[in-house]
């Protein structure tokens, strides 16, 4: 239903000062940013809205020219001490910097619409020239229509505060020469751009003389508002309308009994074809709305004078309830203007400036670095996530790793000394570790698969036929190259397993150094540059870190065993002390010595004797050599983990000196060529547009805050 119509004029919300901000932000073309509180008058060609703006606004635009179609025209009253008129141009979005140096110099003024009346023509078409409007007076105007807007402010101690928007009617039919199918859709693009935001109160000029069904203009502000809730049906012409059902109808739209809006329908007859102006006022010409059936309409939506009040009031609401709102987004906008700003990063069109701006990247890069490598996580917010706690992470993986290691990196299980199988407990390396898919960059280099074998049974049969296989003349013990032989077949998974770990650490420090410079620098473009750059050198540590392990893997597994660690004697005694124990275990018993009443287990000699004398010389072999084996490969693995984590990580990786994450620095900047610098830090073509549209948004931002205040 349309708002109910009452007799009494709705009183002003705003303040002058306020609408008069709103039309500061409209000049600096605020409006692109985000919607400002207007009226929009539109319609279809010759549905009166020139003669109805005419008369509402008291600009006198001469007849049979239709200077002011090609472009939307700003009329706006402001109350001042002084009677005058000014014409300017607002350059719109898309204008060029020298375009709109230009447009902006161009102001008339006039003492009066008398005045106006006489210069308007000649005025037009200096502003149509100044657009670049192609007409009779301009034929090498390049444009029909434009989004430039042209700007009248008519001021005097009478005037009260209204600003209106004209935009070109649409049309169906273009004119050879004139206008193209190309000028149809950018007319009818332009008058959706100026309806489709919120807060835009669409002043829809419907002729009375025609089925309002078939005006195209109302179908396309229902698209934009299908409530009606911010669309007023101004019906034009009525002096047109002589048949009595035709009048009827526009009653009946007045009323709200047929096609209804929330604003309503109001009814003005504007200035005539033949008027010269003087001829009727304002209340004259609304004297016709005293006869049949007009009186019988509230008078709060008949003439100009009404119509003049109601959008004083429309505008002034909608001010007051878009104005708090307005002055927060335009903040917000600012802000995140700034801040993107700032993720670009200083200006980089000199050399100077580019090498400046790289240096500013490595050394922040080297901070997370340094952070990082020393669990400074406090330093930065950046480090609650966890892919960025990066020695954590390859502390935790170097667990992993050992803990695996210990369980499963042998081909054969070993015997405890109570011939049981050591614990088979066990959960993979590989089951734990992340995937490794990612980057094709290290395709060449990772291990990106682990065969996870757990250790077989049957060692002493594998030990005894290796004896068999290689037994000589010695008379005692064994074959020396038995020891080192079964020593490469146990340690056999080494490789593969170490590979595997330091490609993991590989994998977790090439992901940090990724994370790091897309944290450091936000123009992806010098990223990939920069990446690009060292990449060869960050390849080459890597393989050094992997070339490493294989060399200590080689080093424990082909040159002969041996070792100072006193613990590799003292593991065997044990083992044999066990074993020997174990052999005895039946012919212990209890003895107390009677002086002290203390209770022993003794054993007897001869069973000592016994025990050494009677054992297969066979199986005595396979348990030392079994006990040999257990014994050294316990202490070169615990050496070969210590080896793998000092030399391959810790030395070749992680190190700031050696590894990946200390090539890009200050110094590697400095070093650069000017060709190798304005490659990577020049600003592309994308970066420099959006450095001066951000730059631009920011000043034109600046000044709407200033003048909201």
């Amino acid at each position: 239903m349309s708002t109910a119509a009452t007799d009494q004029p709705p009183e002003l919300l705003t303040s002058a000062a306020r609408l008069r901000k709103i039309d500061l932000l409209r000049d600096k073309n605020i409006g692109k940013y985000l919607p400002l509180p207007q009226l929009v008058a539109v319609g279809d060609q010759s549905s009166g809205k020139s003669s109805l703006l005419e008369s509402l606004t008291g600009i006198p635009f001469p007849r049979g020219q239709e200077l002011c179609t090609r472009y939307a025209t700003q009329i706006t009253h402001r109350r001042e001490s002084e009677t005058f008129i000014q014409i300017s141009i607002i350059p719109g979005p898309g204008t060029s910097a020298d375009a709109k140096a230009s447009l902006e110099q161009y102001h008339k003024s006039v003492s009066s619409a008398s005045e106006l009346y006489d210069r308007l023509p000649g005025i037009l078409e200096e502003a149509n020239e100044l657009m670049g409007i192609r007409t009779p007076q301009n034929p090498t105007g390049t444009k029909t229509f434009t989004e430039d807007i042209l700007k009248i402010e008519k001021c005097g101690p009478n005037e009260d505060y209204l600003t209106v928007i004209d935009v070109p009617g649409i049309f169906r039919i273009t004119t050879d020469n004139v206008t193209t199918e190309t000028d149809k859709i950018m007319v009818r693009n332009m008058v959706q751009n100026y309806i489709r935001d919120d807060q835009t109160i669409i002043l829809a000029v419907l002729p009375c003389n025609v089925d309002i069904v078939t005006q195209e203009i109302l179908a396309l502000a229902e698209q934009y508002d299908p409530t009606g809730q911010r669309t007023l049906g101004i019906l034009t012409k009525p002096d047109l309308v002589t048949e009595r059902s035709a009048q009827r109808v526009v009653c009946n739209l007045v009323r709200g009994e047929k096609k209804p809006l929330k604003l309503g329908y109001h009814v003005v007859r504007s200035r005539g074809g033949d008027d010269d102006g003087s001829l009727f006022g304002d209340r004259d010409r609304d004297n016709m709305f005293e006869e049949d059936p007009w009186y019988t309409l509230p008078s709060d939506r008949l003439g100009v004078v009404a119509l003049r009040l109601r959008l004083q009031y429309l505008l002034g609401d909608l001010t007051d309830r878009a104005f708090p709102k307005l002055r927060s987004e335009i903040r917000q906008i600012l802000h995140q203007a700034q801040d993107d700003l700032s993720k670009l990063g200083q200006s980089r069109q000199t050399a100077a400036q580019q090498r400046q701006f790289l240096v500013s990247v490595a050394s922040e890069f080297q901070q997370l670095v340094r952070a990082a490598l020393n669990t400074n996580y406090s330093s930065r917010s950046l480090f609650d996530d966890e892919k960025f706690r990066l020695i954590t992470n390859v502390m935790n993986a170097a667990d992993e790793f050992k803990s695996d290691f210990i369980k499963n990196a042998h081909t054969y299980r070993f015997i405890s000394c109570d011939d049981s199988i050591d614990d088979m407990s066990r959960k993979g390396f590989a089951d734990e570790s992340a995937s490794l898919e990612l980057f094709p960059d290290l395709d060449a280099i990772l291990v990106r698969e682990l065969h996870d074998d757990p250790p077989i049974d049957g060692i002493m049969d594998w030990i005894k036929i290796t004896h068999r296989q290689s037994r000589g003349r010695e008379q005692v013990s064994f074959n020396s190259t038995l020891f080192s032989s079964a020593l490469r077949q146990q340690t056999s998974k080494w490789m593969s397993r170490a590979e595997y770990f330091v490609s993991r650490v590989i994998h977790i420090i090439h992901q940090f150094l990724i994370d790091c410079l897309e944290v450091t620098c936000s123009d992806r473009k010098v990223r990939d540059e920069i990446l690009s750059r060292i990449l060869d050198h960050i390849l080459a540590r890597y393989t050094d870190g992997l070339q490493k392990t294989r060399s200590l893997v080689a080093m424990e597994r082909e040159g002969d065993p041996y070792t100072f660690n006193d613990i590799f004697r003292k593991k065997l005694a044990s083992l044999q002390s066990s074993r020997m124990n174990e052999n005895l275990s039946d012919k212990i018993w209890k003895a107390q010595a009677t002086q002290y009443r203390v209770e022993s287990s003794v054993v007897c000699f001869s069973d000592v004797e016994s025990a050494l004398k009677d054992k297969d010389a066979g199986k005595h072999t396979i348990e030392e050599v079994h006990d040999l084996i257990k014994s050294y490969y316990e202490v070169a693995r615990d050496r070969f983990i210590d080896n793998l984590y000092l030399q391959s990580i810790a030395h070749t990786l992680i190190s700031e000196q050696n590894g990946p994450l200390g090539i890009f620095t200050d110094q590697w900047v400095l070093s650069l060529d000017p060709e190798h610098l304005d490659a990577i830090a020049g600003e592309s073509f994308h970066t420099r547009e959006r450095r001066q549209m951000l730059t631009k948004r920011i000043r034109d931002l600046t000044e709407a805050v200033a003048i909201l205040r």
